[in-house]
């Protein structure tokens, strides 16, 4: 990796403050009810520990828009991390100021301190000098283990760096190698499944795998636009209107009738969204007037499947169906159950796609489950991550 990790800094009897994505589902009485991402940083938290440093956490959860809201303090997260780590993590009650410079100012060798929401505070997502100075001010080196926040140029991704050594945790240094091979060295044949709502989401995505892939597979509502624009009456479905021209270049791209883009070749439909209890399958060229794609269809997650039994290397992002309803989420959990059963390794990003793993019973069989949906789908992109260029080079 061209950036410096944690294992090329001293870290003993310093105080390290890392950033981490603790954005984590909580329930109304303010447990945490998915833990994953908390887990992902383990090794990181669990790394410095070992080797004598104090360590002061600091991330956002949901939109506070600037300002303190009780839904989204960080005070729950804390206690489950202190449950995972087996030892007592504190908690300031804010991200700056006196309280978390008499915290910080207290740690010794082996503590673990939570900051609260960096979200709070205008300035976070301003990238506001000022705010980013005071954040360094409690530490001595900073590592960025949030790749789920890698692509926002903020004060505890970007701003701090100009305080701080900065160099990239664990959870980091694997996104970036693990998503930088799709399209570096993959092995192939290698398959790329692009699901979700919209083409306009993932234009550049999709412009990069046709170039990189050697099968994409589209499904979800994405595919009702390539569909459109290839003649299909979707008229009823979820239709990007104003892509389809996108969605034609796409295609020609791609080389017409090579068979690299595979679309669905038939849907599962009903007369709206909430009468799943009369879908029916039918071709891409028999839907009946008035009635709406949902879902992919039987013979469409069969050719999904031949092509996924010849891959080496799978990516998979986005839903191919409406899965949060039943009903409409076949296509999704049985396409969930194929990649993780493939002889392959296999990349997941997407927050949708990783609850359609979890709800097929099937997230610990992928090799790798991405934390930063967005994140992941701008380096497919080949941009450049405002938190991953901030961090030193080797």
């Amino acid at each position: 990796m061209a950036k410096k990790t944690l294992r090329d800094v001293e870290v003993k009897g310093k105080k390290v403050f890392v950033r981490v994505d603790f954005n984590v589902p909580l329930d109304q009485q303010g447990k945490v009810t998915d833990d994953t991402r908390i887990r992902a940083v383990l090794p990181t938290i669990e790394y410095l520990l070992a080797r004598g440093a104090a360590v002061i956490l600091a991330s956002h959860l949901g939109r506070p828009k600037g300002r303190p809201d009780v839904r989204f303090t960080l005070r729950p997260v804390a206690a489950r991390l202190g449950e995972l780590l087996g030892r007592e993590v504190l908690f300031a009650g804010e991200a700056v100021g006196p309280d978390a410079e008499t915290a910080a100012r207290q740690l010794r060798p082996g503590d673990v301190l939570l900051l609260e929401n960096v979200r709070f505070y205008p300035e976070e997502e301003n990238n506001d000098p000022e705010f980013a100075s005071k954040l360094a001010a409690l530490a001595d080196l900073y590592v960025n283990d949030a790749f789920g926040t890698a692509h926002r140029a903020h004060a505890s991704t970007v701003g701090i760096t100009a305080y701080l050594p900065a160099v990239a945790g664990f959870l980091m240094e694997k996104e970036l190698e693990t998503l930088g091979r799709l399209l570096s060295n993959p092995e192939r044949p290698f398959v790329a499944v692009i699901g979700g709502a919209k083409i306009s989401d993932k234009i550049k995505v999709l412009e990069r795998l046709i170039e990189k892939a050697d099968f994409l597979l589209i499904g979800g509502g994405m595919a009702n636009t390539f569909l459109a624009a290839q003649g299909y009456n979707l008229q009823a479905s979820l239709v990007e209107t104003d892509k389809l021209d996108v969605a034609r270049s796409l295609l020609a791209k791609a080389g017409a009738g090579d068979g690299r883009v595979v679309l669905p070749v038939d849907l599962v439909v009903a007369p709206e969204l909430g009468r799943a209890d009369v879908r029916t399958n039918v071709p891409v060229d028999r839907i009946p007037a008035g009635w709406g794609a949902f879902d992919i269809g039987d013979e469409t997650l069969n050719l999904f499947a031949e092509k996924l039994a010849t891959a080496r290397t799978i990516f998979w992002n986005g839903p191919v169906g409406l899965f949060e309803v039943v009903g409409f989420d076949t296509g999704t959990l049985e396409l969930a159950k194929k990649i993780a059963a493939a002889d392959a390794t296999t990349v997941i990003g997407g927050g949708d796609t990783i609850a359609a793993l979890k709800r097929a019973g099937v997230a610990d069989k992928v090799t790798h489950a991405s934390t930063g949906g967005g994140a992941s789908l701008k380096l497919l992109e080949g941009r450049e991550l405002p938190g991953v260029a901030a961090l030193q080079d080797r």
